[in-house]
């Protein structure tokens, strides 16, 4: 008898701690989807930005333009507050990397080179709108030495158009996924309550308090969502890491008490929601009829 209720007691210890570190991890993986989330929103703006700064215009040069006239354009485009870079390609430059594209020396082909140079404008974020290229367009197209002024109109319009609409996607989606993290933490803190159900009513029939009984769950539910914090924000740091590494320049966490902030708040998520799901399933078996134990 006593062997087996030795076994017995190892493997309800076994089970226990299972349970233990199911829901601990199940915990960790919500938190680290919600913290990925924040990663998201931090990045929007950058993001959005990085889109709008790349999308530029090309300044198309004549073929008998002079030098000095081409630096005069190009210090003229610089002075201008709207301007973030400001890039020349000569014809031969840029007869290279149309090679190197299409794989052979179209040049021999046709037997001259019929590209012309080109200066590649970047504009800050704020004023890469058709209407802040259409400034630009007319601050050099005056210039005897400028052919032709090129930009994508309708992918300016578009990308404009679209950022509001996916910043809107993107805080509805964050919204839903902090009430799915409510919800599967709360099922998972509750069934780990439900497995223990027998072992409160065994408590309070021999006289202890509610508060006495409730003491060890809540200290377990603190333990557990400071741990699955802990793993959350590990798995973060490392995409943060990995991202700001292959993602250089797109993606950056540049504000390091941000991203502090947001560790804190993966912590704080955990332990509140465990410990408000573990007080209310808590409750509920303090309550319940035996009866009520079985169903």
């Amino acid at each position: 008898m006593a062997i087996m209720a030795k076994q017995n007691n190892q493997a309800a210890t076994r089970k226990l701690r299972s349970s233990y570190f199911t829901t601990t991890i199940s915990i960790s993986l919500v938190l680290f989807l919600l913290g990925m989330i924040g990663l998201l929103l931090l990045n929007a703006n950058r993001l959005s930005n990085y889109v709008k700064e790349n999308l530029g215009l090309m300044v198309m040069i004549e073929n008998d333009a002079k030098e000095a006239e081409v630096k005069r354009i190009e210090k003229t485009l610089s002075a201008s507050p709207m301007v973030k870079s400001v890039t020349y390609l000569d014809k031969e430059s840029a007869a290279e990397q149309l090679k190197a594209e299409l794989g052979e020396d179209f040049v021999d082909f046709v037997g001259y080179n019929p590209l012309l140079s080109s200066i590649d404008v970047k504009l800050y974020a704020d004023f890469a709108t058709e209407e802040g290229m259409k400034q630009i367009e007319t601050l050099v197209i005056e210039y005897p030495e400028v052919k032709e002024v090129h930009y994508q109109k309708d992918m300016v319009n578009l990308i404009h158009e679209n950022v509001n609409i996916i910043s809107m996607v993107l805080l509805a989606f964050s919204g839903l996924m902090l009430i799915v993290a409510i919800t599967l933490i709360n099922n998972t803190v509750r069934l780990m309550v439900y497995s223990k159900r027998f072992l409160i009513r065994t408590m309070q029939l021999v006289g202890a308090t509610n508060g006495f009984i409730r003491r060890p769950f809540v200290g377990q539910s603190v333990a557990q969502g400071l741990i699955g914090g802990f793993i959350a924000n590990l798995l973060l740091a490392g995409v943060i890491y990995l991202s700001t590494r292959e993602l250089s320049g797109v993606i950056g966490f540049d504000n390091i008490m941000v991203v502090v902030v947001l560790f804190a708040i993966v912590f704080i998520i955990g332990i509140i929601i465990t410990l408000i799901s573990t007080l209310v399933s808590v409750n509920r078996y303090l309550s319940i009829r035996t009866a009520d134990l079985y169903v």
